[in-house]
Order: C-alpha cells, then sequence, then structure tokens
C-alpha cells in the first residue's frame, strides 16, 4: 500500500503542475505565464512581487511555523533541513523526542510562481510510565507538495501563495497515516517597515484519529512577527495552534515560539528556535537548529 501511494501521490503531483501549466498557456499564451513571477496581480497594481534574486538573500519556511510566501523562483532548487527535540511531562508520563534531519526540498519549476515540494523526516520518542518505558522510531511519511505564488505584496494588500499539499503512507507503522492524506496551505504576509514584517499561515489537512483510527479534519493557524536586527541576523517571535474538527481524543494545542536566522551568504542560512505551549495538551517544550541551502 505504502508503494501504490507513493507512486500515486507523484504522478498526481505531476499531472497537475502539467495540467495546470497547459491550461495557462492554452488561455494567455506559453510565455505571458512564464515571465511572470506571481500567479496573479492586485488590480491597478503595479508592484509585481515574486521570489527573491540570486544578488538577494534566499527566503526559507523554517525555522517558523508560518512558511514563507514566496516560491524559490524557477530553477532553483532548495534543501531546508534541522533538528528538533521535544519534551512533555504531564506528571505520569513523561515524554522525550527528537526530530530529524527535517528534509524539505524546493524546486522552482517552469515558472517563477510554481514550485514543487518534498519532505521526509525520521523520528524517535521514549515514553516513561514509571517504572515502564516505551520507545518507537522510525520514518515518518513522505511530505509531497506544489506551492503558488500568487500576488505581491501591495501597500495593505498582501503577499501571498498556496501550497496543494500531502502525506504518503510510506512511514513506520507507527507513526504512519497509513493512507494518503491532502490539505491546503494559504500563506500571507506584509513588510511593515523595512525592519518588521508580519505573516501568516492558515491551514486544515486531513488526519487520523489515534483512538478510533478515524478520518477528521486538523485545522492550524499562525502569526509571525519577523524583525531585521542587522544584515545578516534575524528574529521572529511567534503564536500558532492546531486544533481538530471531528477528533475523538485529540486536543488543541496553542504554542509560542522565538528564534534566531544568520545569513552566511546569500545561499546560506542558519537557525535556532525555542517555544513551549500555553496549553495542557501542548508539549512543554521544543527546541531546535537548523539550515537552508539554495543552488
Amino acid at each position: 500500500m505504502a508503494r501504490f501511494g507513493l507512486a500515486s501521490a507523484v504522478t498526481a503531483a505531476l499531472l497537475l503542475a502539467q495540467s495546470l501549466s497547459f491550461w495557462l498557456a492554452t488561455a494567455h499564451g506559453q510565455d505571458f505565464y512564464e515571465g511572470r513571477k506571481t500567479l496573479l496581480q492586485w488590480a491597478g497594481s503595479t508592484e509585481e512581487g515574486g521570489p527573491p534574486g540570486w544578488d538577494e538573500p534566499l527566503s526559507s519556511d523554517r525555522p517558523d511555523f508560518v512558511e514563507t510566501s514566496v516560491t524559490v523562483g524557477r530553477g532553483i532548487r532548495q534543501l531546508e533541513m534541522g533538528y528538533t527535540y521535544f519534551l512533555d511531562d504531564d506528571g505520569v508520563t513523561r515524554t522525550t523526542a527528537h526530530s530529524f534531519p527535517e528534509f524539505l526540498l524546493r524546486v522552482g519549476v517552469w515558472a517563477d510562481w510554481l514550485e514543487l515540494r518534498a519532505g521526509w523526516n525520521y523520528s524517535s520518542s521514549k515514553q516513561n510510565f514509571d517504572p515502564l518505558t516505551r520507545s518507537i522510531s522510525g520514518s515518518e511519511d513522505l511530505y509531497l507538495g506544489i506551492k503558488f505564488g500568487l500576488t505581491g505584496q501591495d501597500g495593505i494588500l498582501p503577499e501571498m501563495s498556496l501550497v496543494t499539499q500531502m502525506t504518503v503512507p510510506t512511514g513506520h507503522p507507527a507513526l504512519t497515516g497509513g493512507k494518503v492524506l491532502p490539505g491546503m496551505n494559504w500563506l500571507y504576509g506584509w513588510d511593515i517597515t523595512e525592519f518588521v514584517s508580519f505573516a501568516g499561515s492558515t491551514q486544515a489537512n486531513l488526519a487520523i484519529d489515534d483512538l478510533a483510527g478515524d478520518e477528521f479534519l486538523e485545522f492550524a493557524q499562525a502569526f509571525t512577527f519577523g524583525f531585521t536586527l542587522t544584515e545578516k541576523l534575524g528574529a521572529y517571535t511567534e503564536w500558532f495552534m492546531i486544533t481538530p474538527a471531528g477528533a475523538e481524543i485529540t486536543p488543541t494545542e496553542h504554542y509560542l515560539d522565538g528564534g534566531f536566522t544568520y545569513k552566511v551568504s546569500n545561499d546560506l542560512q542558519l537557525d535556532i528556535r525555542i517555544g513551549k505551549g500555553i496549553s495542557g495538551a501542548s508539549d512543554d517544550l521544543f527546541a531546535g537548529t537548523g539550515a537552508v541551502v539554495r543552488w
């Protein structure tokens, strides 16, 4: 089932991108959309926006929960990776977990506004129910997505992109969803000043209830402030929540987190982050580090 799901998902993603490209080229001509930085443009706007050029610093989806509202750009490949440590102690059970390498490969194809995405991760967790211990380690389900750069910012009108995404059942038996789970992520952001930006994401993904094994819709909402501290050093602070609709035991979780990014060069970025849960069902603490490289 895992092999069938993976092949079907990859084929569907490629067919969707190819069909969209053909439809747009037929509707307005190949050169019209192929030469655009964003798929759409605000009415009356002269601001095209779009991905950063080679002479500008890269724009990454990590380390915050809110992903960037721009694509990487045509012909560009960007690999994002990292490690995260999690801790949760409810007084009865103490859980520690490690997440790595958090790979996300982003590839710009056909036009600056179109991006193909693939992600893979491995996790290891240990639960202590004194005096018992339960450990699980293994690969998580493969992530696939297509990102569309929709608009650039024009005054109060935001820069936006849309990600159609899915996970496919390739993971460890204890970590897999067991089926293809689709979802969507709407991203939007504003540069408020030269030093401060504001962004958000609204997403919905199909998920599996741990108790009943039934499908439910999982919503996630996040807002983040970004700060340019120096030419190379950036920072962010963020709130996000994950809430279910129709799950029997999956609770709503709220988090606050923050971190720093350091641009070694336009094509290499390092990051660190730390966060904590602010609701009873959330993990108590998470912290991590990572890197992004563009070529």
